[in-house]
């Protein structure tokens, strides 16, 4: 089976995986009003700084994919690695 590509983003000690959920919070927090505090909250971080520390560190482009076009990319992705092993 093939490798499927992870995005992380470091905070601290944690890692946070870009997955469709963490998508749809980052999605209201760009577009919507909410605080560092309730973003930390959501992603189970300790406080606002983490969340901070979050924001800066996510890379910008992944701020404006859409979760659907995310779930789309990794499904595409995993079929063209199937076809390619079976080739």
């Amino acid at each position: 089976m093939s490798e499927e590509t992870v995005y992380k983003v470091k905070v601290g000690e944690k890692e946070i995986v870009i997955d469709e959920e963490v998508l749809e919070t980052l999605k209201e927090y760009v577009h919507r009003e909410m605080s560092l505090e309730d973003l930390s909250r959501r992603l189970g971080l300790s406080d606002w700084r983490e969340g901070y520390e979050f924001i800066k560190n996510v890379p910008a482009w992944i701020l404006w994919i859409q979760p659907t076009l995310w779930k789309t990319m990794r499904t595409m992705k995993k079929a063209t690695d199937e076809v390619s092993k079976t080739a």
